[in-house]
C-alpha cells in the first residue's frame, strides 16, 4: 500500500508540481482547462485514450497524436506534451519503458510543460517493485496490445506474464527512463494522481 501524502511530498521534493484526482474525469477537467489556444503532443498513453483527452483538447488546441494520424516529428515541435508512466515508486522515482524511444525521451526534454498521469494501479512502494511492475505487468500488456493490432509475437505478448527480456525483432522494451527529478529543460512537470486504475 502506497502511502499518498510520502509520495505527494517526495514527488514535490524532487522539483514537480503535483495534483491528485478522486477519478479519471476530473482529471480530464483538469487539463481541459489548463491547456487552452497551445501546441499539445500526447505519447502513446492508453491512460490519455482512456480518459478521451485527445477529442476534448483538439477542440481548442492544436493536438498532434500519431495514434490518431500526426506524426511523432510533428510531436516534437509542440508547447505541452502529455502521457503516462508504466510505474511510479513512493519513494519518488518515474519509470518508462519505450520501444522506439520517442515517449520517453519527450519526458526529458523539449517541451515547455509536461503532464504525466498516473493511475493509481501504476503505484508501487519502492524503486525495485515500479521497476518490477514496468517490466512484467505494463510492458507484456501493451506488447499483447501491438499483438492484436500490429501483429507484434514477443514472449510476453504469447503469453501475457512476465518480461522474458527477449531478442525478437517485435521487442518493445527498447529503452528505459528514470526519472529522479524534474529535468532542468522542463518548465513546468505535473504529475496527475488519478485515484481510479487507469491504462496498463
Amino acid at each position: 500500500m502506497v502511502n499518498m501524502e510520502k509520495l505527494c511530498a517526495r514527488l514535490e521534493g524532487r522539483g514537480y508540481s503535483v495534483r491528485r484526482f478522486a477519478d479519471a474525469r476530473a482529471a480530464a477537467d483538469y487539463l481541459d482547462s489548463q491547456i487552452d489556444g497551445q501546441t499539445v503532443a500526447i505519447g502513446g498513453s492508453v491512460t490519455v485514450q482512456e480518459m478521451g483527452l485527445y477529442p476534448r483538447l483538439s477542440a481548442h488546441n492544436q493536438v498532434i497524436w500519431h495514434w490518431e494520424g500526426g506524426s511523432v516529428q510533428e510531436a516534437m515541435d509542440t508547447q505541452v506534451y502529455i502521457s503516462s508512466v508504466n510505474g511510479l515508486a513512493e519513494t519518488g522515482e518515474i519509470i518508462n519503458i519505450d520501444g522506439n524511444g520517442n515517449r520517453v525521451a519527450s519526458t526529458l526534454f523539449g517541451y515547455e510543460t509536461v503532464y504525466l498521469v498516473v493511475g493509481s494501479n501504476k503505484l508501487a512502494p519502492d524503486y525495485e517493485s515500479a521497476l518490477w511492475r514496468a517490466r512484467n505487468i505494463a510492458a507484456p500488456k501493451n506488447a499483447q496490445r501491438l499483438n492484436r493490432k500490429l501483429g507484434k509475437k514477443t514472449p510476453c505478448a504469447v503469453k501475457g506474464d512476465r518480461c522474458y527480456d527477449c531478442s525478437s525483432p517485435d521487442r518493445i522494451c527498447r529503452a528505459l527512463v528514470v526519472l529522479w527529478g524534474k529535468p532542468n529543460t522542463v518548465k513546468k512537470m505535473e504529475i496527475l494522481l488519478v485515484d481510479e486504475a487507469l491504462g496498463y
